[in-house]
Parts: structure tokens; sequence; C-alpha cells
């Protein structure tokens, strides 16, 4: 009988997340170019899970560095305009666009024009070294 298996394997309970709970104001990631603010909304729900779900908005001027990434990674573009890098290949986003990143690559995005840019951001979790 499979029933106690299946019991084993119940998933956990799901997690609301306020993102104003997890605002926080700091330079963005890979060279602190310029301001941003994070909301690292997955930060909320416990261990173990196996994805990152974060927004960060942009200031004028503000870049996250290019930086190699170990996993694919997908940018959704919210408001305001940006540029994002991959392996040296520019493309332009406006609201409603992704640009989904392929493992290995250098990446990068920064904003432009007048308004900030606010993007959602979702990749894995670091796979966590065998014992």
């Amino acid at each position: 009988m499979l029933w106690p298996i299946l019991i084993a394997l119940q998933a956990p309970p799901m997690v609301v997340v306020d993102e104003a709970d997890t605002e926080v104001r700091e330079a963005p990631p890979h060279g602190a170019i310029g301001m941003s603010t994070a909301f690292r909304i997955s930060d909320a729900a416990p261990q173990p899970r196996t994805m990152e779900f974060r927004r960060r908005v942009l200031d004028v001027g503000a870049a996250v560095g290019e930086h190699p990434i170990s996993h694919d990674e997908v940018y959704y573009v919210t408001s305001g305009r940006g540029v994002v890098i991959s392996d040296g290949v520019e493309a332009e986003l406006e609201p409603g666009m992704a640009a989904y990143l392929y493992e290995g690559a250098v990446v990068g995005i920064r904003q432009a024009g007048d308004e900030p840019l606010s993007i959602i951001i979702a990749y894995p979790v670091a796979a966590k070294p065998a014992n």
C-alpha cells in the first residue's frame, strides 16, 4: 500500500509574504553601482526551499554589475526601462519583458531612462554540497 509514502511527502504549508516586510535599502550587488531597494520575498519562506523570488528597484543610474551565474535566472521588468547584458550582448527591456539568462553566462542589468527600474528576479537556490 502506498499511503504511508504519500503522507510522508506532504508539502509544507504555504507562506504568504507582504513585500513591504522584506524591504531593504542598499547598493545593488556585484559592484555597488548606485542605490536600490531590495525585496527578498522568498527569504520569508522557511528552508528548505528550492527557489529564490525577489524584486529590486534600481534608482536612476544604478546597476547590478556583471557577474557569472551558476544557474538559470530570469529578470522580469515591472516598471521603468533597463538594459540587460549576457556575455557581452545587450538588450533593452521595458515593462512586461523578461530576459531568460543561462547558467555559465556573465550577466548584469542597468537602469535606463528617467525613472527607476523595477525587476523581479527568480532563480534556483544553490545546491548544498554533499557530505
